[in-house]
């Protein structure tokens, strides 16, 4: 097979033409995939493979067929360790089967094909015949974003409003669903905005008009213009730098990061090295970053031990805050719908990611089918952010001061994902220490409403958002990002543990003091059990592994612990879309491994009931102690916008924490030396 490369440039210094050949050769290179794992997506050929046939079986007479996701099927989880296993001692162990799954249309039909790589068969072909369907794909998308423009109903709409066509665009919107008690088309509404002299469109939406498109068809087939509503200007809106004009915004010096020894990171395919991590970065077309088997090195036993088996974003929930005719179905889950990684942004480099920076293209398949490229879809980098990862001062020896400090370095993979008008920061950011940090971090425009207000002082009623500027408000809405977390702590079976913090009252007279609190542990026995609204009562969350103890007799475990971005849904639980997303009402859930069970809000999430999502998996109450569970955890914003937010929102960012807690027999860095001065070279900015 050929596999994926990984392309690393690194963008020189002024001096760079006063450095040694050696420092030349390691600011661009690049690395051909010499280790092959199981879990490495597929490549383009692969894809190429499948696409072929599929085209080639049963399906060749189809005039209709259509690729919706196409990805690997992954190993059971028994045969990926046996073969790890195998390959740590004998690196000629043969990879298990490569297989593809896909989901396809066909004929108004939904299909889920597995097929075979090494044989070129397809293994197994079955309709899907429940609620909702597969994601939407860039070629239909575009092809009903169209429709509108040879529409005279359409057309003379725009010609009301005294607006020039060539000045509109149009993108499409999933609709949801609503109590309807059939399954009804597969369709997108359309919404329509004015550029003019801006490429911010998405600030200029041309309100009251309706348009909602028959997938299959690629018909419209419901019209409506319901009011006319102002058109915000564009004057302010363009975000672009060679659009701005005087008085600019605050400026600081250029900065750079050196390494003079090099990147301190080894790719060897898609197996990444660093310090005392180690973990296998892929792409998922609908996840986007997926990081596999991470494991940490304890420097006293000197071997790996497991942390995240696979860790990835599973779904995201962004419902609007508007009940409005032209608003109310505005309920987005990005990933299901859209693809978080079908929408994954290239990165530039010293701008998205750091000069240091390595990056990785990515692989998908089209609608046809065909291998489509990501240019610098992920990139990998040191952070050196000038934190301490531990010190001291110590004053309490006469006549000296004694301080010990060591720097924070850490590993972090991103990923930008840019649905629509946002865009979605993803870091995993790995340290030394053992700890796993997840970041998410929100940015791009706003869903914007026309309306008649230019003033704050003319609303009286609730107009469900911020009046951002004339004729703009921001609607009030949500996000909640949802990652699947598959730990392994120390091996896969592991329990959930509550430790909570209750308060004691000394009432025997035994000490001055009148209360303390201590810890109180609960292990969860049930899905029942693991349910979490964070916030709810002190305390801590704990994965942990019953069958191993550090010499001090304690449960060898890692920390959930949250950064911010703790929001939970607000919704009814009647509510339509609170229904299919009805595990946004607690931010921690935790069930039993089930390879199948990857998609919070459901495989099929586009026009979704609900039925088939994390909380309804969760109402099976399986048992969860000391065995396979996956860890569920949402992030969540409500998000009140303002005036800052327009007409481009600057990064808003939380997260969690993945922190060991008592894994290690102490602190892993205590015996970490410090590092000596860098030498920079003899830089001259002259020529």
């Amino acid at each position: 097979h050929i596999y994926s490369h990984l392309h690393c440039t690194v963008t020189h210094f002024p001096c760079i033409t006063h450095m040694s050949p050696f420092f030349l050769l390691l600011l661009s290179f690049e690395l051909a995939c010499s280790y092959r794992h199981p879990l490495d997506p597929l490549a383009p050929s692969e894809i190429s493979i499948v696409s072929s046939v599929i085209r080639t079986s049963h399906f060749g007479s189809s005039k209709s067929l259509s690729f919706h996701y196409v990805g690997l099927d992954e190993p059971d989880k028994a045969d990926l360790l046996e073969w790890s296993l195998g390959h740590r001692q004998s690196k000629e162990k043969a990879l298990p089967p490569r297989r593809a799954f896909v989901i396809a249309r066909s004929e108004g039909k939904t299909h889920e094909i597995y097929v075979d790589i090494a044989s070129r068969s397809v293994v197994s072909d079955e309709v899907y015949e429940g609620f909702g369907y597969p994601m939407l794909t860039f070629e239909e998308e575009e092809a009903a974003s169209a429709l509108p423009f040879s529409y005279p109903p359409f057309v003379a709409s725009v010609a009301k409003r005294g607006l020039a066509l060539e000045d509109v665009l149009c993108t499409p919107l999933s609709v949801g669903w609503f109590g309807e008690a059939k399954q009804g088309r597969r369709r997108v509404k359309i919404a329509c905005y004015l550029t003019g002299d801006t490429v911010n469109f998405y600030a200029r939406p041309l309100e009251g008009v309706t348009v909602v498109v028959d997938l299959d068809a690629l018909a419209i087939v419901e019209y409506e213009d319901r009011v006319v509503v102002p058109v915000p200007e564009s004057a302010g809106t363009d975000y672009r730098a060679a659009k701005q004009r005087p008085p600019f915004g605050p400026q600081t010096k250029p900065g750079a990061v050196v390494q003079p020894e090099g990147k301190g990171f080894e790719v060897d395919g898609h197996m990444i090295r660093w310090a005392n991590w180690e973990f296998h970065l892929g792409f998922d077309v609908r996840a986007g970053t997926v990081i596999s088997v991470a494991s940490v090195k304890d420097s006293e036993v000197g071997t790996p031990r497991r942390v995240l088996h696979r860790g990835f974003v599973s779904e995201l929930f962004i419902p609007y805050m508007d009940p409005s005719e032209e608003w109310y179905y505005k309920t987005f889950f990005d990933a299901g719908e859209n693809g978080f990684g079908l929408s994954a942004a290239p990165l530039e480099p010293n701008a998205d990611c750091p000069a240091n920076a390595a990056f990785m293209d990515a692989h998908c398949a089209g609608r046809d089918g065909a291998p489509v490229r990501i240019p610098n879809a992920l990139c990998v980098f040191e952070r050196y952010a000038g934190d301490a990862s531990w010190r001291h001062t110590e004053f309490g020896f006469p006549g000296q001061v004694i301080t010990e400090v060591r720097p924070d370095v850490s590993l972090v993979v991103r990923m930008v994902s840019a649905v629509g008008n946002y865009d979605y920061v993803i870091d995993w950011e790995f340290k030394t220490s053992g700890s796993i940090k997840i970041g998410v971090s929100l940015t791009g425009i706003l869903e914007v409403k026309g309306t008649r207000y230019t003033h704050a002082d003319q609303i009286a009623g609730d107009e469900h958002g911020t009046l951002l500027a004339r004729n703009t408000i921001g609607v009030y809405h949500d996000h909640f990002v949802t990652f699947h977390l598959d730990l392994d702590v120390d091996g896969p079976a592991n329990s959930f543990v509550r430790s909570k913090l209750k308060t004691v009252r000394v009432t025997d007279g035994s000490s001055r003091r009148r209360s303390y609190w201590t810890v109180a542990k609960e292990t969860a026995k049930t899905e029942a059990d693991a349910r979490v609204v964070l916030g709810d009562e002190p305390g801590e969350l704990l994965v942990v592994n019953p069958s191993k103890r550090t010499r001090m007799g304690n449960l060898v475990g890692y920390r959930v612990i949250s950064h911010g971005a703790t929001a939970a849904s607000l919704l009814s639980d009647d509510d339509y879309p609170q229904i299919r997303a009805s595990y946004s009402k607690n931010q921690v859930w935790v069930t039993a491994y089930n390879k199948s069970e990857k998609w919070a809000a459901g495989l099929y999430t586009d026009e979704s009931r609900g039925d088939d999502n994390l909380a309804a998996w969760s109402r099976r109450n399986a048992g969860i102690e000391d065995t396979d569970i996956v860890l569920w955890y949402t992030a969540g914003f409500h998000h009140v916008p303002c005036q800052e937010d327009f007409p481009l929102m600057p990064l808003l960012s939380g997260g969690f924490e993945l922190r060991p807690a008592n894994f290690f027999e102490s602190n892993p860095l205590i015996k970490t030396r410090p590092n000596g001065p860098v030498l920079l070279p003899n830089c001259s900015r002259n020529p």
